[in-house]
């Protein structure tokens, strides 16, 4: 009889090492199609402390092409990590189009820890998944394949798996505190398992595997990554078949924001010197006030070509310490930044606590130039008010204050300095053939500028239109602007 109960055993365990070693071909043959579709994929494993997260990461790309994939262990945020919004640190090591990062603990450890400790899910959690499912959507939606694994061990295979480690002294280290004190709670911890997933199964859903026994568990999530993998495939080969923009209902706006700014607007010169000073210490001493309260502040600017973007953020930056500031000039985005989701590069920008970043054009570059130049569809920049919406408030949620300025020129105050410009051998390489070219569609320009301002402007981070054609006038104004706003904030 014993020896009956043996074979069936090897028998079971060669019909799923064979069952395995095929999932592992396929998934090989689907790596290199993910990467010729240019599908970026993310593979978290979260689950129990000792539930074999490491070997079954290890089976998985046992036969994958080592150039193709990054793994990555994540810890609860330690140090200068608590110094960045929530998501910061995987949004940075998302992939680029046709790789495969794969995650030992992710996004959702933090979430995990913070929900068990209570019997309820506080509102900072809640925040904090809302910020997770806006994540996962922007990633989704964008083509990025998000495959979510949760390894599932009883209580006392948790424990005698703990006991193994603690008595070798080579693995030991790998058990941690809270290993242990998931074993001695484990009806709660488990229970806030369940709060999360319920509340984060979404497009990107949960995949539960029990991996008590290992071998079976390595044969399930090849061949869970496989097939989503073969979907995915699918799913970019039928579009691209299809060659159909499918567009989101939603309705043009018209609006006459524009044509309402007083370009008239002026002050004199000695009143401007006075102000400028008296601002520029003020705002000295608020970026000292920030660094200690630990309150990073984002400001962008957007505005007509000429309009003096960069001559208002030379006066925001005269007087501060340099230590606590960055300037980030946006262009065409590189091939690096091609190959991410287009937010990609600008969360990487994203300041520190107690320090600011100044965008010098941002990411409303997808519903301006990339929408009139035809750089992108109407169905993604149609999305991506909301994508914009979504992704200031995580960084209102995280702390920062955002100040946002459009800086409004007439058409013929444009022409003026565009002349001007070209007369004056110090100042002609900032008009370019691109300068007039763009100038040329102004009536282009101007309905997508006026349906941005109306559906990007939040009461978290609302514009302030600037009337610039007196260059005095702008830069008091937008000082003004950022010292009133920090202060509320402090």
């Amino acid at each position: 009889m014993l020896e009956n109960i043996r074979l069936q055993v090897e028998k079971k365990d060669k019909q799923i090492k064979a069952l395995y070693e095929k999932e592992s071909l396929r998934l090989s043959e689907l790596q290199r199609k993910i990467k010729e579709q240019n599908i970026p994929v993310m593979i978290i494993f979260e689950g129990w402390g000792a539930a074999g997260k490491g070997t079954l990461i290890n089976e998985l790309i046992r036969t994958l092409d080592p150039r193709g994939f990054n793994v990555f262990t994540t810890h609860l945020p330690q140090g200068e990590d608590r110094y960045w919004p929530f998501l910061y640190r995987f949004w940075i090591r998302t992939p680029a189009a046709g790789r495969i990062n794969i995650f030992d603990h992710s996004w959702y450890d933090e979430l995990f820890e913070a929900c068990t400790k209570e019997n309820k899910i506080s509102r900072k959690v809640l925040r904090m998944i809302d910020d997770v499912n806006v994540f996962e959507e922007q990633l989704y939606e964008n083509g990025e394949l998000i495959i979510k694994f949760f390894l599932h061990i009883s209580r006392d295979e948790q424990k005698k798996r703990i006991k193994s480690l603690l008595h070798s002294q080579s693995e030991k280290w790998k058990v941690e505190d809270r290993d242990l004190r998931q074993n001695q709670d484990y009806e709660r911890y488990m229970k806030g398992f369940e709060r999360i997933m319920e509340k984060t199964d979404t497009k990107s859903r949960w995949n539960v595997i029990s991996s008590q026994d290992k071998k079976s568990a390595a044969f399930q999530i090849v061949k869970t990554v496989a097939s989503e993998l073969e979907q995915a495939v699918l799913g970019r080969e039928a579009a691209a078949k299809m060659k159909k923009n499918i567009v989101i209902n939603s309705e043009t706006i018209t609006s006459a924001i524009l044509d309402s700014t007083d370009h008239t607007l002026s002050i004199s010169e000695k009143e401007y010197k006075k102000e400028l000073k008296d601002l520029q210490m003020e705002l000295r001493e608020i970026q000292n006030k920030m660094y200690l309260k630990r309150i990073p502040l984002v400001i962008v600017f957007e505005g007509w070509d000429a309009a003096g973007k960069g001559g208002n953020i030379k006066r925001i930056t005269q007087e501060l310490d340099p230590r606590g500031y960055e300037v980030i000039p946006v262009g065409a985005p590189n091939d690096a930044e091609r190959e991410h989701y287009y937010l990609w590069r600008f969360w990487i920008k994203v300041p520190k606590a107690g320090h600011i970043a100044i965008f010098d054009r941002s990411w409303y570059g997808r519903v301006l130039v990339e929408r009139v130049e035809g750089f992108c569809s109407k169905n993604e920049y149609k999305r991506a008010y909301k994508e914009i919406n979504d992704f200031e408030s995580q960084l209102i949620n995280y702390g920062a204050a955002v100040v946002k300025f459009w800086l409004d020129i007439s058409k013929e105050e444009q022409l003026k300095r565009f002349n001007e410009r070209q007369k004056d051998p110090g100042k002609n390489w900032k008009i370019t053939e691109e300068d007039w070219r763009n100038r040329e569609k102004w009536d282009l320009y101007k309905p997508a500028v006026e349906e941005m301002l109306l559906r990007t402007s939040t009461s978290y981070a609302p514009w302030t239109v600037v009337e610039a054609d007196d260059k005095y006038y702008a830069r008091i104004k937008t000082l003004k602007t950022i010292v009133q706003t920090m202060k509320k904030k402090l």
